[in-house]
């Protein structure tokens, strides 16, 4: 220690290295700006200007989320600057089930060191996931934190706002016995589920992320790292030209959780099991872990990210216009009397 006496950088926060991050994300915060952002980075607060001009009664939706322990994957790799997206993915598609249209984003980094690249490689995938989903990035905060993280960890969290019309807000209350389930498939494991992924394949089986495995066509690291999917792209057209009745995001608790989230009492999702198409991933990690059927489908998105809830003679119209988009969609369950909840068949 000096001998000048205690200091805020000797007791372990650098707060010139805090500038130099913010410095190094600028051009990556700039590039999600849209017409609404009426801030720039720096500020005390993001402000954006709400256009009311095509909304009768602008409802504000908002949604909180981190990536859990996939971010000990990203550590594992030394690789940044996707987990950002993550983040952006989690947020946006929650508030896409109500069918709102994301506006801006800010997000949260705490680490035990700041390292200023790789604050900017994480705000970098930040950055991509609100490009994707359209919408801005109008504010985050970056707290070194000693002591409570190691010099190497980061945790990171995100909130996102956006904006619906009241009369298209997607409650799910008209959903009826007889409506179909359409499934939009996931890019992999997205972001949940990694406490078991990571017992089973480094502590159980004693892999390594650098592993190639044949049933992926890569390394398990590079699978594990794919970002989740974001799906602004496939929902927010489709929820301004047909009757979208209610729409899932399935995250933790897999089908069993999420699937209900969207169902009133005395209906019932049936999932037919074979018209789930399921990544290798999964077969991959069933076999080695020798896990029970159920439990995968309460545990991850098997394939599946969102799920909607539609009128049976909507059902060719809306996986044709999603087609139409280089959307992937197909019908996987039907909505039938019963205890809510959901059944998955498995002839």
């Amino acid at each position: 220690m000096s001998n000048n006496g205690l200091t805020y950088k000797n007791s372990g926060v650098d707060v010139t290295a805090g500038y130099e991050a913010v410095k190094r994300m600028k051009t990556h915060v700039q590039k999600t700006f849209t017409k609404g952002v009426i801030s720039d980075l720096g500020g005390f607060s993001g402000m954006f200007a709400l256009d009311k001009s095509q909304l009768d009664e602008p409802v504000l939706v908002s949604g909180t989320d981190g990536v859990g322990t996939k971010l000990m994957i990203a550590f594992a790799m030394d690789k940044h600057n996707t987990i950002g997206e993550d983040c952006v993915a989690m947020c946006v598609n929650d508030i896409l089930c109500q069918g709102a249209r994301p506006l801006f984003f800010l997000d949260y980094i705490a680490t035990g060191k700041l390292y200023p690249e790789k604050i900017a490689s994480i705000v970098e995938g930040i950055s991509n996931g609100c490009v994707k989903a359209g919408c801005a990035l109008i504010g985050g905060e970056t707290a070194e934190m000693p002591g409570l993280y190691g010099i190497e960890e980061y945790d990171l969290a995100g909130f996102a706002v956006g904006v619906v019309d009241k009369k298209k807000i997607i409650s799910g209350d008209n959903i009826k016995r007889g409506d179909v389930l359409i499934g939009l498939p996931s890019s992999g494991l997205h972001s949940n589920g990694f406490s078991l992924v990571r017992k089973l394949f480094f502590d159980v089986k004693k892999y390594d992320v650098n592993q190639y495995i044949d049933e992926l066509g890569s390394t398990l690291g590079e699978e594990l790292i794919k970002p989740t999917k974001i799906y602004s792209n496939a929902l927010i057209e489709l929820n301004e030209k047909f009757d979208i009745k209610g729409i899932s995001h399935i995250t933790g608790g897999g089908f069993y959780e999420n699937i209900p989230r969207m169902l009133s009492s005395g209906l019932r999702a049936v999932v037919n099991r074979k018209h789930v198409e399921v990544p290798p991933i999964f077969n991959v990690m069933q076999k080695l872990g020798n896990i029970k059927i159920d439990e995968m489908y309460s545990t991850f998105n098997m394939g599946i990210g969102i799920i909607m809830a539609v009128e049976q003679k909507d059902a060719d119209s809306i996986i044709k216009f999603l087609e139409a988009k280089d959307e992937k969609a197909y019908v996987i369950g039907e909505i039938i009397e019963g205890e809510r909840g959901v059944s998955i068949c498995h002839q």
